[in-house]
Formats: C-alpha cells, structure tokens, sequence
C-alpha cells in the first residue's frame, strides 16, 4: 500500500468535514541552524507527484533551515475526524514555475507582504508594520504583484509517514510507512 494515497484519502475526508478557516494547516519543523528542533504552522498546498508542497520566503529562518539541513517534517492534527499523520522527509526546491504559480493563487494582500516583508525580521512596533503595508498597498495600487526572487517552497520526499486514529479507549491505531530500498514498508505500533 501506498501512504501517499492513504494520506490524500485521510485528507479529503478531514476536508469534507472540518469548519477550519484553514484546514490544510500543518506544522513544519526543521532543523534549527543552532541544532534545536524549529517548527511553525504552513499551508499544505497540494501533494504533486508523491511529494508534499509547502511555500514561503526562502530568506526567512525557515527557507535557510531547509537550505542547511534539508530534512524536515511535517506534522497533521485533525480535530474533525480525531487523526494525526507524522511526515519526515527530504526537502528540495520548487522550480521557479511553480513557485510563480502558487504565488499568484494567493490573495493581493498576502503577495503584497511578500514584496514589503522580510518574514522574521525585527521591526520597530506594529504601527510600522502597519505604515509600510499601507505604504506598499498605495504604491501597487490596481497593478498585479510578481512573484519576489526570494519567494519559492519545497516539495517533501516522504521517508516516513506515520498515521494515528485516535480511540476513545486509549488504544489509538498506530500505523507507521518507511521508504527504503524503493519500496515501503509497515509496521504497526502500540498507542
């Protein structure tokens, strides 16, 4: 069996019955350039090829983590169908294609803090971050907003994905998928 499909199974069945404003959220760690784990919420964009999607600033702390040490993991908790899938894997950029495609499919004023932000850095107090939005909202006006050189994603190549029902009873099923030697395997584990 194949997780990828089990995943994508898993996925629009937590889709067709959560209320989230954002139900493709997930938790994205990386390996901190100090070695200390570094995790922070993303949008799951789509899973392409047997590989996970994620995008961002690549100058933010996240896109430099991945740039130094490319592996990472994802982590799905599913409040609307009680379950929880683990992604470790191997990340690598995203073509300059498709980073412009997903940029585009956001709305104007989250590409408008792409082109004004650098994600992560200090700022002064919320009142500049306000100003400099305005700023650059006034200054794009009605013209379209390109994809900034520093803007990209990552596509994840599972080498574990871990999946978890949760049971009233405590005695949740576990199943855990490793790739090795170009096949998977599986194992189930205890609660």
């Amino acid at each position: 069996m194949n997780p990828v499909i089990q995943f994508e199974k898993w996925f629009d069945e937590e889709l067709e019955k959560s209320n989230l404003k954002i139900p493709s959220a997930c938790c994205f760690s990386t390996i901190g350039k100090d070695g200390y784990p570094n995790s922070r919420f993303v949008s799951l964009k789509e899973v392409k090829n047997g590989k996970f999607i994620v995008t961002g600033p690549l100058n933010s702390r996240k896109g430099e983590e991945v740039h130094k040490t490319p592996k990472v993991a994802l982590t799905f908790w599913w409040t609307a169908t009680e379950r929880q899938v683990r992604i470790q894997g191997d990340a690598c950029l995203i073509s300059r294609e498709e980073a412009i495609a997903y940029f585009e499919e956001r709305n104007k004023d989250s590409r408008i803090v792409s082109v004004a932000f650098e994600q992560g850095k200090e700022i002064k107090s919320v009142e500049e971050l306000n100003e400099l939005f305005l700023k650059q909202k006034t200054i794009v006006g009605d013209k379209s907003v390109a994809c900034p050189k520093h803007w990209g994603g990552f596509s994840i190549q599972p080498k574990r994905i871990e999946f978890m029902e949760f049971e009233e009873s405590r005695l949740h099923k576990r199943t855990l998928f490793e790739y090795d030697t170009n096949k998977w395997t599986k194992q189930f584990l205890q609660p």
